[in-house]
């Protein structure tokens, strides 16, 4: 209106407000501008290109994702890591930890999320850690641990960023109980709705850091941004927890829901462009980190090579050969032969009539030919040692319940077993699944008592797996004492050699291995 005024008078009288005018008119529409999000998840401390058969290309690898980072960085925005991050290979595991987070600062991380396994050095190497970390360490919904904040603020390219933090509420399961004591963990969903509601007003972009998984992602984008969401921003939930590759990110109103698989094997990268103040456009994808990006950042690399010799002068030596590819894949959801072949053992070591292991315990696998002490660590990461517990057959079935009761999710508590036989339906309710159950041919009776061998994870309630904790208390004799689980239920406990140490010493007697599926476990569709 003012300029058609001045439009109508004289060009000559009127130069000066006519070129104000036209200043205004850019200056209200501002070109658009980009920021960039990229994210990985669930490295667990694997900084080198790794396989699991002799025929897969080598995927992964700290100094190439540090290459891919390096290359996207032309547009401005943040690194994010969603957790798991110094937990797993023995690259990170034999420094508690320590080369991760130097690896996350050379990285120049903006931001991580906690996950379940970054406890599981126990409260005080995490305190270390975080004190290592030059970035903020999030988890909203953690109370216990001041260190640890619930989000963080940046500016990129005119964009305001708020990153919230949230950590899966089902930690002091999912690592050991005893790593958690003292901490909450509070609901995700209503600790993102607080946040969101106190950050929005100075943000133009919320992103959800989590550690909770990519189901529990959707379902909190449908909760946060469905058809009755009060959401006005856009929010980026960048997740792991569940290896979940999400190739293409997916939309759900005004949330974007994406998870970079496992291992630095991809980088996700999420762009927002935005016009006047609003979202035009919001694109993401994944890259694979694979041999295209050469040898890697040399800096980066350097620091690989540098624990790589630490790690390789304790676990360098030979223990023996796999006859076939021993993979890993598989264990969340199915019987597998290197769960057969896991299980197997406890059961032999312990004398146990069964055994019963959590897949997610088996965290990669062996390629066919020599192995060495580093690749079972690989396998077998964490230090459990083996129990053998009287359970009657009641709670050995529901054992079994609990193991099939998320396995639509490949959560990690699916049973890997030993010594008995059993079939299950995923479309019945949880608790509800398993069809049939056998030891030795005949039936599981739920008054019988049976000796199960397993891990002391499990056995003091890790995944989940109450049952354990109860049978080992019938007798109302239970105590712990240095570390070591004591009940008259408690047949075999020895505290002093772990797993690993078992499927080495097997390895040296019995190599070449091997392993086969034998129909343990029947999914009935």
């Amino acid at each position: 209106m003012i300029c058609d005024l001045f439009n109508k008078q004289s060009l000559t009288r009127h130069l000066i407000p006519l070129l104000l005018c036209l200043l205004l008119a850019v200056e209200t529409s501002a070109a658009p501008v980009t920021v960039r999000i990229l994210h990985f998840n669930d490295l667990h401390g694997f900084a080198n290109p790794a396989r699991q058969t002799r025929a897969e290309q080598p995927l992964g690898g700290a100094a190439r994702l540090a290459e891919a980072i390096k290359r996207h960085r032309d547009v401005p925005g943040l690194l994010l890591a969603a957790g798991d991050i110094v937990q797993g290979d023995p690259w990170a595991n034999l420094v508690q930890g320590r080369s991760s987070i130097e690896l996350m600062n050379l990285l120049k991380t903006d931001a991580m999320v906690l996950g379940n396994h970054e406890f599981d050095f126990g409260q005080e190497q995490l305190l270390r850690l975080i004190a290592a970390a030059r970035f903020p360490v999030l988890g909203a919904n953690l109370s216990g641990i001041p260190q640890v904040l619930p989000s963080a603020s940046f500016a990129r390219n005119g964009i305001r960023i708020a990153v919230i933090g949230l950590v899966t509420d089902d930690t002091p399961k999912s690592s050991h109980p005893q790593n958690t004591v003292g901490l909450t963990f509070a609901s995700p969903l209503s600790v993102a709705r607080e946040q969101i509601a106190r950050l929005a007003p100075g943000s133009d972009l919320i992103v959800l850091l989590t550690h909770i998984g990519h189901d529990q992602d959707r379902a909190l984008a449908e909760a946060l941004c469905g058809t009755k969401s009060t959401v006005r921003l856009p929010v980026l939930i960048a997740g792991g927890h569940s290896h979940t590759r999400v190739d293409q990110p997916l939309t759900i109103g005004n949330c974007t829901v994406a998870q970079a698989w496992e291992y630095g094997k991809a980088l996700g990268v999420v762009d927002y462009t935005f016009e006047d103040g609003a979202v035009r456009k919001v694109s993401g994808r994944l890259q694979e980190i694979g041999a295209s990006l050469g040898d890697g950042q040399p800096e980066v690399a350097a620091l690989v090579d540098r624990y790589n010799r630490e790690a390789d002068a304790v676990l360098g030596r030979k223990v023996g050969r796999a006859a076939i590819d021993l993979v890993q894949q598989g264990v969340r959801s199915r019987e597998t032969g290197l769960g057969n072949m896991v299980a197997d053992l406890v059961r032999e070591t312990t004398g146990a009539q069964v055994a019963i292991i959590n897949g997610g315990s088996l965290r990669t696998g062996l390629p066919a030919g020599e192995i060495t002490a580093r690749q079972v660590y690989a396998v077998l990461p964490f230090d459990s040692y083996l129990v053998a517990v009287k359970m009657n057959g009641r709670q050995l079935l529901e054992t079994l319940e609990h193991g099939v009761s998320t396995v639509e999710r490949e959560e990690g508590r699916f049973p890997q077993v030993s010594g008995l036989r059993f079939s299950f339906r995923a479309d019945r309710p949880a608790g509800h699944r398993v069809m049939t159950a056998t030891v030795n041919g005949q039936a599981i009776e739920p008054t019988k008592e049976y000796t199960v061998g397993t891990i002391d994870y499990m056995a003091a309630g890790g995944d989940g797996y109450e049952a354990f904790g109860r049978a080992i208390r019938e007798a109302g004799d239970f105590r712990e004492y240095g570390g070591s689980l004591l009940s008259s239920r408690v047949v075999y406990s020895d505290p002093g050699r772990f797993l690993r140490d078992i499927f080495i010493d097997n390895a040296l007697k019995r190599s070449p291995l091997t392993a086969v599926v034998d129909g343990r476990i029947r999914e009935v569709r």
